[in-house]
């Protein structure tokens, strides 16, 4: 386990508001949203981003898709929603620990988060 904000949140030293949670995955609310619904899906297992993901690791990356959209689907932004990864500090990934965004509860727009 690395020592970021989300493994401490998986090892439960540091508090969230889950809305799904397994031996692979967890699901929070994200503490800074930028829509009415912002989640954070996180693997339990520590990767700093795609780039560390391995061959064993396809089916765990799949998961967190098929986890994104039932927790999207369960948690109710109706007309849609959209699924983010952000990678590299360009690519605005502010946190070293693979994760997927789900926003949504409004009309997103063709904007990206942060333009």
């Amino acid at each position: 386990m690395s020592d970021d904000i989300f493994c401490k949140i998986i090892a439960g030293t540091f508090d969230a508001d889950f809305v799904y949670r397994d031996d692979q995955v967890v699901v929070f609310r994200d503490i800074k949203p930028h829509a009415p619904t912002h989640l954070l899906v996180v693997p339990t297992k520590h990767m700093d981003g795609i780039g560390d993901a391995e061959e064993q690791d396809e089916a765990l990356l799949g998961k967190l898709l098929r986890v994104a959209h039932q927790v999207a689907a369960e948690q109710g932004p109706k007309g849609g929603y959209r699924l983010i990864i952000n990678e590299g500090e360009d690519g605005g990934k502010a946190v070293p620990h693979m994760h997927v965004h789900i926003l949504g509860g409004k009309r997103l727009g063709p904007k990206l988060v942060g333009e």
